[in-house]
């Protein structure tokens, strides 16, 4: 028959109905875990929940703030830790038994986006070994302000690949606010460091963009190194630009021993011992040391693989206020012998280490009124009793700049 009595239509319909309620789609879909919440119990499920995920998995945490006494670990890869905002989430370590760090990743394609972390007794968010790791709308912070007791970094990926840190504050680090160690690929954007020893530092790493960002009340602002003695070494290819770098004069407060003691407060950018680093489209304004410092590693030297020099450098088109007009730190007997102040740009003038001789390439395309000093020290480590100062801009040289960072989990998400 063509036409069903009504009674009929409604039978079929709810047998339907029926059939997908008990379908296997619907009966085996998992319900979405509900959002973490502060209580005497929210440590032990926040780290059952990481170590249980899957990949794929979001674990959420909700709004308020976490007492925790212990560190959170997570090892399972493609996972999502999302709070409910920078602010609204709030991880507190400030009863923190051990030392270590407030989070640990340890696996890839992991993102971490919208809490806070405070307090931690070590660094505030680690990762180590990642491939493609995201820190995204992030804060750590040490509430007491700046002190030496505080933990030494604030976000920290290190021997990792791929790195992502936007949207990321951080205040109060004993060594770097925001640190990438001995990585490659790497974007440092729209980020805030403030009070910290160093403010962004980029260091033994290869290929990294560092722009949109503010660094202000550092000790220093942005710095690219690279060290000896690690397991790698020969850190290359970075650019910073669209930076405010503004009132870096933060008294440094590392812990005894530790090489970033040695950033003379009131560093703008300082370059230590890198190759191929271009400064470019900045704003400098009342760093009190210097604005732009360009350095060779000062220290002596037991691993033959190790250069000391800064090599390739391009210093261009940036905006500098006031600045050099106390230099502090190591920058002291270099001022003093040049009257007391350091213009914007600061070349120490080494060239040379142990029997090596190296042309290393400084290009200062600033404009005419910008004033450079060459400090003439030949060889390092230095002696500024040596010193042969000048104001010559080094010989022209065309030095390619690195191409853009392209990050696969930005491609993977447009």
């Amino acid at each position: 028959m063509m036409f069903q009595t009504g009674r009929t239509t409604i039978a079929a319909a709810s047998l339907l109905a029926l059939a997908a309620a008990c379908s296997p789609k619907a009966a085996d879909a998992p319900a979405k875990a509900a959002a973490i919440m502060p209580g005497p119990d929210a440590y032990a499920q926040l780290q059952q929940r990481l170590i249980s995920a899957k990949p794929g998995d979001t674990v959420e945490i909700g709004e308020g703030t976490f007492n925790f006494t212990d560190g959170l670990s997570l090892d399972v890869d493609k996972v999502n830790i999302k709070g409910a905002g920078q602010g609204k989430t709030i991880l507190s370590f400030k009863g923190q038994a051990g030392s270590g760090e407030g989070l640990l990743v340890t696996s890839n394609g992991v993102v971490m986006s919208d809490f806070t972390v405070q307090d931690t007794k070590g660094d505030g968010i680690k990762s180590k070994g990642s491939d493609g790791v995201t820190y995204k709308n992030l804060t750590v912070e040490w509430t007491d302000g700046p002190k030496p007791e505080n933990g030494s970094y604030g976000v920290y990926p290190v021997e990792s690949k791929n790195v992502l840190i936007d949207g990321v504050t951080v205040k109060g680090a004993s060594d770097a606010g925001i640190y990438v160690g001995q990585s490659e690929n790497i974007i440092v954007r729209n980020s805030r460091a403030e009070g910290n020893v160093a403010g962004i530092e980029i260091e033994n790493s290869v290929h990294a963009d560092v722009h949109d960002n503010v660094a202000t009340h550092n000790a220093g602002g942005i710095l690219v190194f690279d060290l000896p003695d690690l397991p790698k070494m020969g850190g290359n290819s970075t650019r910073v630009f669209n930076n405010q770098v503004i009132d870096n004069n933060t008294p440094n407060f590392a812990k005894p021993g530790n090489i970033v003691g040695n950033v003379p407060t009131g560093t703008g950018v300082m370059l230590m011992a890198n190759k191929n680093v271009h400064v470019f489209n900045n704003t400098f304004d009342n760093n009190q040391s210097a604005q732009v410092m360009i350095v060779a590693y000062q220290f002596p030297i037991k691993d033959a693989r190790y250069d000391p020099l800064p090599r390739d450098i391009v210093v261009r088109d940036n905006t500098y206020g006031s600045g050099g007009n106390d230099p502090q730190g190591l920058m002291k007997p270099f001022a003093a012998a040049v009257g007391g102040k350091l213009p914007p740009v600061f070349w120490d003038g080494v060239t040379k280490y142990g029997d090596k001789s190296e042309d290393v390439r400084i290009a200062i395309k600033e404009k005419p009124e910008v004033a450079f000093l060459d400090f003439g020290l030949g060889v390092t480590p230095p002696d500024p009793a040596n010193a042969k100062p000048s104001d010559k801009r080094p010989p022209d040289a065309d030095i390619p700049e690195p191409a853009p960072v392209e990050l696969p989990q930005e491609s993977a998400a447009s």
